[in-house]
């Protein structure tokens, strides 16, 4: 029987570690196992084709159509056209699309900047962020304070006529989107500007401006100065009340966790996540973000697979006793509006937060 050395220092007692956190292999194992992390390119070169040609539709309209409101119909268009595109970009930047990073990195570059106006530089960094804390206080951009208070301890401080508005920020919500698309845009202006090293600065901004300038050319150049600025807006409205109306019902309304929480990897992306249901439209529709719990714990899953791939965790959460939230899109937008009119109360007086005592603090 061999004798440990005395010059070898004591083991130190290893705490095991926790039974769901160890199983999120075997979860992944599934999936890898049923080829849902295999590339689907044929899927999203047909999705990609169908949108450049209604793209393309669209600029006939507006070529034949000339001065006239019903071009407020084509500048919808393009406004959900834009989205759809965008989502494709977003889709690349998760390297969900090819099996090349450099690949997938560049069509997110050139989509997001080309067609939606946005830095992909910017949105990179901030959509990093919020993978890798979902709803966390102070980790997640997509959760920071601004015109609206996404948790009660933002909320708790605003005074005045500032917190009069807060009181009812639920049902500004949706008016809101409507400027969400100059903001992201505004947004990726500043951040490309600003000082300091940025990824391929200048690859995109030359594209970024151009793109930002192209559109305002075009309006003025072809239809009356007062059609113009209509166009313009409308396009920008439909564009950022789309995008924020796909991505608000994935998280908005879900637990919030205190900064320095303790919550494992499979629970946080899980317990913070609001699936949509709805079928292959709702995945059209919203750009596969209706799987939004299986697209944060397989971000680089391709759109097709996500619907098998909820079918898994879904029977994986039973298991586990780990709740999984899904509904339709409607009552997700009643859940986001009741949430943040909530959230909302607690302006100008202190509230404690309830998440803090539910899932400990580190």
């Amino acid at each position: 029987m061999s004798q440990t050395s005395t010059t070898e220092r004591p083991s130190k007692a290893v705490r095991p570690p926790n039974a769901v956190v160890l199983s999120y292999s075997e979860l992944l194992k599934t999936v890898r196992a049923e080829g849902l992390l295999k590339r689907r390119v044929g899927f999203y070169i047909s999705v990609f084709a169908s949108l450049v040609l209604l793209l393309t539709g669209t600029w006939f309209g507006f070529a034949l159509i000339g001065p006239s409101w019903y071009q407020l119909l084509i500048a919808a268009a393009l406004g959900i056209l834009c989205t759809q595109l965008s989502f494709l970009a977003h889709e690349a930047g998760h390297r969900q699309i090819f099996a090349s990073r450099r690949a997938n990195d560049w069509s997110a570059r050139i989509l997001a900047t080309s067609v939606a106006g946005i830095s992909y530089s910017w949105w990179e960094q901030k959509h990093g962020a919020h993978h890798n804390s979902p709803n966390v206080i102070s980790k997640d951009p997509d959760i920071k304070t601004g015109a609206l208070a996404f948790h009660v301890e933002a909320a708790a401080g605003r005074q005045g006529r500032f917190a009069f508005l807060t009181r009812r920020q639920g049902w500004f919500f949706f008016p809101l989107l409507l400027l969400l698309g100059i903001s992201l845009q505004w947004e990726s202006l500043m951040y490309i500007c600003r000082p300091g090293a940025i990824k391929h600065r200048w690859v995109e901004t030359p594209i970024l401006l151009a793109r930002l300038l192209a559109l305002p050319v075009l309006a003025f150049t072809f239809l009356p100065l007062g059609m113009a600025f209509a166009f313009l807006g409308v396009q920008i409205m439909v564009f950022g009340f789309y995008m924020g109306a796909s991505f608000a019902p994935n998280h908005k309304g879900m637990p919030v966790l205190p900064e320095d929480s303790r919550v494992d990897f499979l629970r946080r992306q899980i317990l913070t996540a609001r699936n949509i249901s709805g079928g292959p439209f709702m995945n059209i529709l919203l750009g596969g973000l209706n799987h939004q719990a299986e697209h944060h714990l397989f971000p680089d899953m391709a759109r097709p697979h996500l619907r098998r791939a909820s079918e898994i965790v879904r029977s994986y959460c039973e298991k586990h006793s780990i709740a999984y939230t899904e509904t339709t899109l409607m009552q997700s937008y009643a859940i986001v509006v009741r949430y943040l009119n909530e959230v909302g109360l607690a302006a100008g007086r202190g509230f404690d937060c309830p998440v803090a005592s539910a899932h400990g603090r580190g």
